[in-house]
């Protein structure tokens, strides 16, 4: 198995999938630099290249909004992380969002979406693809029934799926979903997020793609935005669908919509990403055993409700998460019992910085219907006013027990 120490697989021209993930993060896409033996991959801070006679491609680059070394180690990187047939690299996760749905649907499609998602892509398709004339339907991704019974035949042409969700933290079952999908000639998206491909390999378990924000765990470090699709090997657009190239192929079509719109990841960007996914494993071990370790402490309280973890055995979706996933992240939500001792909890805390986002090396905390949610509030997806998430970081444990202690007394 991959990891074993068996490297039969690699081959001189930088096959890395016979090997471990962390030894695939630091090493597939990012040989050594033929011209000076850099062991990093150099940041091609160039916008264009000399040209070998008239479309003579030194190297198949021309402009790099179409291409660009740093860019294509990351994306390679990205592809051999995930087990994907392709990866493609955005200037935020937003912007592979919309890539991919531009990529797939026409005016009259209709999309599955998660009861519980994260705010910004419930804007993208509700208030950006509806008035394009792209209807969906918020569901429960929990239960595979109810995914089954939201698809509508022939028009339904995306399942889209976040386990675990934002951030009510749900688990659904990834193979289930991608059985309903296929027969119904959709395709199937995994928000891999709050995952990553350390912890949860969606295109194993039948997806055809792989969505991240990459500012999260993947950067790791707060300190670049950036965004990811991971295409299957073979994975094919929505039945009877051709994509602009005039083939049927998934990547083909994200190939050409990512060039022709051009929300690419710049090169220092994509530099910053990489530096985060080489050490993503030994950070998602600390998150886990840090995350793990502030729910158990959350759940034994008598003052806090709900504690919303998937490594919990108290979880309706452990059975599932502990099924599908190596560990259960960095993510925690729990209810405080009133909107007004949530956002006094959220302005106590000092380890736990009061701020948006996720994924980095430090802890944060905050308030998602006033916060990263608010686009939902009034929806299907409205999250309850109480609800209080936690991005656990790799701090010292104690230190972040003693500050959600002072915080919530």
């Amino acid at each position: 198995m991959p990891g074993s120490g068996d490297l039969a697989a690699h081959t001189d021209d930088g096959d890395w999938s016979g090997a471990g993930f962390a030894t695939r993060a630091i090493h597939a896409g990012q040989e050594p630099d033929g011209a000076t033996g850099a062991v990093v991959t150099p940041i091609y801070q160039v916008s264009t290249y000399k040209q070998d006679g008239v479309g003579g491609l030194r190297g198949g680059y021309e402009y790099s909004r179409s291409g660009n070394p740093t860019r294509a180690a990351l994306e390679e990187a990205l592809r051999a992380a995930e087990g994907g047939g392709a990866g493609f690299a955005f200037a935020s996760g937003l912007a592979a969002e919309d890539t991919l749905l531009r990529a797939v649907l026409r005016p009259g499609d209709h999309v599955v979406v998660p009861d519980d998602a994260y705010g910004g892509t419930y804007r993208l398709i509700a208030r950006v693809f509806g008035p394009w004339g792209v209807e969906h339907t918020p569901v429960g991704l929990s239960d595979p029934d109810a995914v089954l019974a939201a698809i509508r035949p022939g028009q339904t042409k995306l399942v889209w799926v976040e386990t675990p969700t934002n951030p009510l933290l749900g688990v659904s079952d990834i193979a289930a979903l991608a059985a309903h999908a296929r027969a119904a000639g959709a395709v199937l998206v995994v928000d891999n997020t709050f995952a990553t491909p350390y912890l949860q390999q969606p295109i194993a378990l039948g997806a055809d793609v792989v969505v991240h924000s990459t500012t999260k765990y993947i950067g790791g470090h707060s300190d670049v935005v950036g965004g990811a699709l991971v295409v299957a090997d073979g994975a094919q657009l929505p039945v009877g669908l051709e994509g602009p190239t005039g083939t049927t192929a998934l990547a083909d079509a994200v190939a050409f919509h990512q060039n022709a719109s051009g929300a690419v990841a710049g090169p220092f960007d994509a530099w910053l990403t990489l530096r985060g996914l080489k050490t993503l494993a030994v950070r998602m071990d600390r998150h886990c055993a840090n995350a793990a370790a502030v729910a158990r402490f959350l759940a034994d309280r008598d003052d806090v409700g709900d504690v919303l973890y998937p490594g919990l055995d108290s979880h309706p979706d452990h059975a599932v998460a502990e099924r599908q996933m190596s560990g259960f992240g960095g993510m925690v939500s729990f209810r405080a019992g009133s909107a007004e001792r949530a956002a006094r909890v959220c302005a106590r805390t000092r380890v736990f910085t009061l701020a948006e986002s996720l994924g980095g090396v430090e802890s944060l905390i905050e308030l998602p219907a006033r916060m990263t949610h608010g686009s939902v509030v009034g929806t299907d997806l409205e999250v309850p006013d109480d609800l209080v998430r936690l991005s656990v970081g790799i701090e010292d444990e104690a230190d972040l027990l003693a500050d959600l202690a002072q915080a919530l007394a």
